[in-house]
């Protein structure tokens, strides 16, 4: 019993990935597939005999506790709820990568900072520009965002021939992108605020920070972190606002550090020895229990909340949103509405041209300038690569795209924008990048 015990101790520690990276890379490439298959089952159903289904589903009114404290349609109830998981999956990365991962250090960071810059500033500069004045110059953060799920899908259909620095650089781009995505919806798109909602939300942050502080367990986190998102949520600030808040408040920091754990474990292994020895079942347990709790020990709150909510969010949520967000009435009047509105253009253009542009540019500054320098690995064919590729805007662009405007038709016109360029920018980056894997342009 004693060495069966060892055994899955140790087993479970070894199981884990070799790397965050790894297992991001991997859920993200996975969740990928679902994700397409969602965006077409929601374009086939609104545009088939059932379409009427479709669009009343979503406006399916839906109350949260007997008093009804709050009462939303289904849609909102994914978007200000469900989405909430999203972002705070991506506040989990973001102080991942900036307290030991790629962006933990300026020289690691300044490359895929620069670019990020680059690919949000250029794409709404040029939807701005098309959409000045009216009703649709408030689209112009859509065009910013990457979804690095389908951006990492693209490069798992071409193997392990793709540089890991390439994948790293994308990754870390995206991270960046994402905190620009969360700033423009926190300060742009947020219409009117509760003060007294916020006062609620403020004082529970304070709770939020004196529980990551001390290290409380992660049930009470939760807890008040639901509370926490429903304050929010009242205040008029966007709801996902909280997720990305809660992530970057988890305590990144185990209890205590793995190569500690076999000295901290030795006396209690030494008792367990005994008490199996001696027939003592009950007390072996409950040091057996202890030493689970001290494995336990070496994730911080930070690693399990990853674990456990990341898999929900790559293969329920986001498919369940892109099921939600991605059908529009593909009607000959809608196609022909999306192709001559300077909304639709301003989309495309900024997600085709702007961010690849915008990216190239921006790195190519800062790297003949000296604010940053190419990882080992990593060419300009790659760069050019990951810039036609962060054209894919889809998740965070069809979300920002419901945030932008109230009529329906041009909110359709946005998400058919969306999809067109997205679907364009995974083509042409995927045939760009087999193109230069064959002319070996990605490898120095």
């Amino acid at each position: 019993m004693e060495n069966s015990s060892a055994n899955t101790a140790q087993n479970r520690f070894l199981a884990r990935p070799r790397s965050m990276l790894e297992r991001f890379v991997h859920s993200q490439t996975a969740g990928s597939a679902l994700l397409f298959g969602s965006t077409l089952v929601a374009l086939v159903w609104a545009n088939s005999p059932w379409s009427a289904s479709y669009f009343a589903l979503w406006k399916l009114p839906l109350s949260l506790g007997r008093r009804q404290l709050f009462s939303m349609d289904l849609h909102h109830w994914i978007d200000d709820g469900l989405m909430v998981l999203f972002f705070l999956v991506v506040g989990l990365e973001i102080k991942r990568e900036i307290v030991k991962g790629e962006l933990s250090s300026f020289k690691q960071a300044a490359l895929p900072i620069m670019a990020a810059l680059g690919g949000m500033i250029l794409p709404a500069l040029i939807y701005f520009a098309l959409n000045r004045s009216g009703v649709g110059a408030t689209g112009w953060g859509i065009p910013m965002a990457t979804d690095i799920g389908f951006a990492l899908g693209v490069l798992a259909l071409l193997g392990k021939r793709i540089p890991s620095n390439l994948r790293v650089f994308i990754l870390a781009l995206a991270i960046v992108d994402d905190v620009g995505a969360i700033l423009v919806i926190a300060f742009f798109y947020t219409p009117q605020i509760s003060l007294s909602a916020l006062a609620v939300a403020g004082v529970l942050l304070v709770v939020l920070v004196v529980a990551a502080m001390r290290q409380a367990p992660i049930s009470g986190y939760v807890v008040v972190g639901f509370f926490f998102w429903a304050a929010v949520l009242s205040s008029g600030v966007h709801a996902t606002i909280a997720g990305v808040i809660l992530g970057l408040l988890a305590p990144i920091k185990p209890k205590f550090r793995p190569e500690e754990l076999a000295d901290i474990a030795e006396p209690l292994l030494r008792n367990f020895r005994s008490q199996i020895l001696s027939q003592d079942k009950s007390s072996a347990e409950a040091t057996l229990a202890e030493l689970d709790g001290l494995l336990s020990g070496t994730d911080s709150i930070a690693e399990r909340l990853e674990r456990s909510v990341h898999p929900w969010v790559c293969f329920f949520v986001l498919p369940l949103f892109a099921l939600a967000s991605a059908g529009v009435a593909l009607s000959g009047e809608q196609l022909k509405l999306a192709s001559s509105s300077p909304i639709a253009l301003g989309i495309v253009l900024g997600l085709l041209i702007g961010k690849s542009v915008g990216i190239i540019t921006f790195s190519y500054f800062a790297v003949r300038t000296k604010i940053a320098v190419m990882a080992e690995g990593l060419t300009w064919a790659g760069i050019a690569g990951v810039g036609i590729l962060a054209g894919l805007g889809f998740t965070v662009a069809l979300f920002i795209s419901g945030l932008s405007f109230e009529e329906e038709a041009m909110v359709a016109t946005a998400k058919v924008a969306v999809l067109a360029a997205s679907l364009a920018a995974g083509s042409i980056g995927y045939i760009f990048l087999r193109f230069m894997l064959k002319d070996n342009s990605l490898r120095s």
